[in-house]
């Protein structure tokens, strides 16, 4: 019997598996995953699980029954070393499984900082995975005092939960301002209002010098020279595609798992979806790292393994919770002109980006109905009178119409 491998065991390849079955494939399926439990959300860890608003059984995708009693055999807790694409075998230390079609679903990684730098200390953390957060989780009590480093989505996240839990929060960005190198201006400066408001202290082009501590981390040095105790330290600078495997296969990389429109690599029978890919889009190539992305393009693998030839076409949509602000992003802003701000009331505002007349994205905060219409007509490729975006007594479902 034929028999289908997924390595990777987050959304992706728990959306793989399960769109495999659901669609009638007989074949035997086995799906491997590093972590010791069953896939699970990812999301909710740095926001409702960190808070202790979500147990552990929420977390997960599926209740471990379903795999048993969709015939889907869970290798947890297992790492797979490398790839050998000729004979269609991989290995796992001393065990070698064979395949007929492999598909890999594994995701990203954290970058984290330099050893030299005291990025080995205890009390330094990343927020990637469950065994992250529960590290880190017991050093959320009242008066502590974080070092938040990045202010991407990540960093901001953690900051929010850390502020409503009563730390002492100080985040630094390296760069001009937070999230410069995923949204606007505008973005920026509501959301940097809307942690200092909570107490965060926000500390823009300023980087990290260096931790300090003998084992553990005590303190860190900016590079503006100032000095800062601390408890603990959250590291949010980023993640980058996990190529490791792939490479050991001889698979092209390009910013990822290079993969075409179905998502087949550069081996014909071997496949990958989700964050360590990069695949066509428009006219060229982008790595998604979004939650829908890694459900869709896994369920569009799974599809054609079963011989559907689908092509993959990305609608890239993100979401942010912080505080009571829950931030919706549909499209990509990347190449915008021009920045068209509607301000409600209170917290519910939406930034919408332009490129030479064309909308290309929403930032929505609060504002659910902005972000749908904004998404539907990045979707149909249609645009909106800056006019009507920018009026927030207007009316905007017309705008569907036209």
């Amino acid at each position: 019997m034929r028999q289908i491998i997924v390595i990777g065991a987050g959304q992706a390849g728990a959306s793989c598996v399960a769109k495999l079955r659901n669609g009638g494939c007989t074949d035997l399926i086995t799906l491997i995953g590093a972590e010791p439990v069953i896939p699970y959300q990812r999301p909710p860890l740095s926001k409702a699980y960190l808070m202790g608003d979500m147990d552990l059984e929420r977390l997960y995708l599926r209740p471990e029954s379903f795999y048993r009693d969709h015939d889907i055999s869970l290798r947890m807790g297992t790492n797979v070393t490398s790839i050998h694409s000729d004979a269609q075998t991989i290995s796992l230390g001393e065990e070698t499984l064979s395949y007929d079609d492999l598909v890999l679903t594994t995701g990203s990684v954290p970058r984290r900082l330099p050893a030299q730098i005291g990025g080995d200390l205890e009390g330094v953390y990343v927020v990637r995975d469950l065994a992250d957060v529960d590290a880190m989780a017991p050093q959320f009590q009242a008066g502590q005092r974080v070092l938040i480093v990045g202010g991407g989505y990540i960093g901001l996240e953690a900051a929010s939960v850390a502020a409503k839990l009563g730390l002492k929060v100080t985040l630094v960005e390296m760069a001009d301002r937070i999230l410069q190198r995923v949204a606007a201006r505008q973005t920026s400066d509501y959301f940097r209002a809307l942690h200092r408001s909570h107490g965060v202290e926000i500390l823009e082009g300023v980087g990290l010098n260096r931790l300090v501590g003998e084992d553990e981390v005590r303190g860190a040095i900016l590079s503006d020279g100032s000095e800062l105790d601390v408890d603990f330290v959250i590291t949010g600078v980023g993640i980058g595609p996990a190529t490791a495997l792939a490479e050991t296969a001889g698979l092209k990389i390009d910013n990822g798992i290079k993969v075409d429109a179905m998502g087949r690599t550069s081996c014909s029978n071997i496949w990958a979806a989700g964050d360590c890919t990069s695949f066509p889009y428009q006219t060229g190539r982008i790595r998604l790292e979004s939650v829908p992305n890694a459900i869709d393009q896994a369920e569009t693998v799974a599809e054609n393994i079963m011989g559907a030839e689908k092509t993959y076409v990305a609608k890239p949509w993100f979401w942010s919770d912080q505080y009571d602000v829950k931030l919706q992003i549909a499209g990509l802003n990347t190449g915008y002109t021009e920045v068209v701000s509607r301000i409600g009331e209170g917290q519910t505002s939406s930034f919408w980006y332009y490129r030479d007349g064309l909308l290309v994205a929403v930032d929505a905060m609060n504002d659910p109905r902005a972000y749908m219409i904004g998404k539907r007509l990045i979707e149909a490729g249609k645009s909106a009178d800056p006019a009507v975006v920018s009026d927030p007594t207007a009316d905007l479902k017309p705008l569907l119409k036209k």
